[in-house]
C-alpha cells in the first residue's frame, strides 16, 4: 500500500508551489525599475543659454519702452498743439501717464448743460483729432464723468446714463470720420464717482463735469504685450524716435 501511494506521488501527482510573496508595502516593478537619472550636461546647458539672453532680452525691453515714451510725447505735444488752436484756455488738459497719453476736457463749450449732444465746434475738434490718432495702433479710451448734482429726465435716469451718453456721443464722432477704427474704441461712464475735485463749490463740480481720453500710444505687441527676441531685434534696428523736449508748467 505505501508502495502504491509513493509511486503516485512521483508519476501522477505533482506538488503545489506556491508564488514567491512580495511584502506588503513594497512593489516588484520598483524592485527591478528605476527612473534615469536627467541629463545634467542638457540642464546645463539650457540654463546658461537662458542666463546668455536674459541681458540681450532686458536691454531690448528698455530700448522699446524708451521708444514708447518718446511716442507718448510726440503724441501729446500734437494733441496739445490741436487743443490750444481750438478750445478756449483752462478747457482742456493733457497729462501723461507712463505710455498713456490722458486728454481732459470740461464741459464747458462740449456739450449743453444737461444733454449729450455734443456743440459744433467741440464736433470739429474730435474730427481733427480722429486724423491726427488714425496713425497710430493703440486703443482711445473715452470716459464720461459729471457732478454730484442728481438728473432725471425723461432721457436721462440718472448721472449714469449722462456720462454713458456724453463718452458714446465722443466715440461717434471719432467712428464716422472713417479714420479711426471703432474696434480701437472704449466707452465708459463713470457719472460722479471719480471727482477731480470738491463737489461742494461750483469750481469744483465745473472741473467735475468732463469727458476724458486716454490715448494708448505704445506700439502693438504680440501674444499679450510680448514679443519675441527677433521683433525687438527689428525693432532696435529702426532709427529711434527723436526725443521732445517739455518744459514744466
Amino acid at each position: 500500500r505505501f508502495a502504491g501511494v509513493g509511486t503516485r506521488a512521483q508519476v501522477g501527482v505533482q506538488r503545489d508551489i506556491e508564488p514567491m510573496q512580495v511584502p506588503m508595502g513594497t512593489s516588484a516593478t520598483l524592485q527591478h525599475f528605476s527612473p534615469a537619472t536627467p541629463d545634467r550636461t542638457l540642464i546645463e546647458e539650457v540654463r546658461q543659454r537662458t542666463m546668455q539672453q536674459q541681458p540681450q532680452l532686458e536691454s531690448m525691453r528698455n530700448m522699446l519702452e524708451t521708444q514708447q515714451r518718446q511716442r507718448s510725447l510726440q503724441v501729446a505735444s500734437s494733441v496739445e498743439a490741436l487743443l490750444e488752436s481750438s478750445l478756449p484756455d483752462g478747457v482742456a488738459e493733457i497729462e501723461i501717464d507712463e505710455f498713456r497719453v490722458v486728454v481732459r476736457i470740461a464741459e464747458n463749450g462740449t456739450f449743453g448743460s444737461g444733454t449729450a449732444t455734443v456743440t459744433p465746434a467741440f464736433s470739429s475738434l474730435l474730427q481733427e483729432l480722429a486724423v491726427l490718432l488714425g496713425d497710430l495702433t493703440g486703443t482711445v479710451s473715452i470716459d464720461g464723468h459729471t457732478d454730484n448734482v442728481p438728473i432725471r429726465t425723461a432721457q436721462f435716469r440718472s448721472n449714469w446714463d449722462l456720462s454713458a451718453m456724453r463718452a458714446a456721443s465722443v466715440a461717434n464722432v471719432l467712428a464716422e470720420t472713417g479714420e479711426m477704427s471703432p474696434e480701437r474704441l472704449l466707452i465708459q461712464g463713470f457719472a460722479e464717482t471719480r471727482p477731480l475735485a470738491s463737489n461742494d463749490t461750483p469750481e469744483g463740480r465745473a472741473a467735475n463735469r468732463r469727458v476724458e481720453l486716454t490715448i494708448d500710444a505704445s506700439a502693438p505687441f504680440e501674444e499679450r504685450g510680448e514679443r519675441s527676441l527677433d521683433a525687438l531685434q527689428v525693432s532696435s534696428a529702426e532709427p529711434s524716435l527723436p526725443v521732445i523736449a517739455t518744459t514744466p508748467p
